[in-house]
């Protein structure tokens, strides 16, 4: 898990169109590789779920999602498979997809079109982009404005509340966090919180369990997973004001860390824990 994180958060940007090249895709896309879980996810928000013919592992939603062959993951993906299957687009992933292969695709003559969304409001340009690409303009222009005007709402919704510090625990060996620039810092602006390492030099830095102690977050946020929930235990540290007001919670790693449709439900439980926090200090 670790590796993906790392896979996903630290490759430099490719110097790569965000959209596909003209006169490469005169007709709709009827046959999709799509090499991130949160590609599938767009497609299948726009009613193109049915022209994805491979994808690549942990694309798991919605639940058709999971009958489509996988063709690779974090390690890479089978070349092969792509010239066996003949796409008329690949819909590749730049921080999760390995340079070279993307590379290889575009040598090859592949269609390809780069999904990265790195805001929250860059999810619904690719949504009318991909819309535009497999012939589902109608449905995900519908998509693409009710994602934003959601997102409107919770901003106006959150942005007059009590501010509130928040360490975000991304990974727990080693202990990594977000700041400025990463994906999940967008998602804490939005409910109106303030990241103790919001600053920090890279995207997604390591700190240590000292850095925290002197940040002293009122709320930790870790995801669910197993290994990063059981890396390490707060409880050891009650001097830190989330410890002390057992203000610790664990969210949905895919509703937080995907650039989808979903990204919206991850914000409105980021915001929920926040809320929890508030009322508590209120009490």
């Amino acid at each position: 898990m670790l590796n993906a994180f790392v896979n996903r958060f630290s490759l430099a940007p490719l110097i790569f169109f965000a959209s596909i090249w003209a006169g490469a895709q005169a007709a709709p896309a009827k046959r999709v590789i799509a090499l991130s879980p949160h590609s599938v996810e767009m497609l299948y928000a726009i009613g193109a779920g049915d022209t994805i013919i491979a994808t690549t592992d942990h694309a798991d939603y919605p639940e058709a999602a999971k009958q489509i062959p996988s063709i690779g993951g974090y390690h890479g993906i089978a070349i092969e498979r792509v010239i066996e299957l003949q796409p008329d687009l690949v819909v590749v992933w730049q921080s999760g997809n390995k340079r070279e292969e993307i590379a290889q695709l575009k040598e090859l003559g592949f269609a390809l079109y780069s999904s990265d969304p790195k805001t929250l409001a860059g999810v619904a340009t690719e949504l009318l982009e991909l819309g535009e690409l497999t012939g589902h303009k109608q449905q995900a222009k519908q998509v693409a404005e009710q994602y934003l005007a959601k997102l409107d709402a919770l901003k106006a919704s959150n942005i007059k509340k009590p501010e509130i510090s928040v360490f975000y625990q991304l990974w727990s060996t080693p202990l990594m966090t977000v700041a400025k620039g990463s994906w999940i810092q967008e998602i804490i602006a939005v409910c109106h919180g303030q990241n103790v390492f919001e600053s920090a030099e890279s995207d997604y830095p390591q700190v240590s369990v000292e850095n925290v102690l002197l940040a002293a977050p009122q709320v930790i946020l870790q995801s669910q997973d197993e290994g990063n929930v059981l890396g390490i235990n707060w409880s050891e540290w009650p001097e830190i004001p989330a410890v002390k007001d057992k203000q610790i919670y664990q969210l949905n790693a895919d509703l937080l860390h995907r650039a989808s449709p979903r990204a919206l439900l991850g914000v409105e439980a980021l915001c929920g824990a926040l809320d929890k926090a508030r009322a508590k200090d209120n009490s």
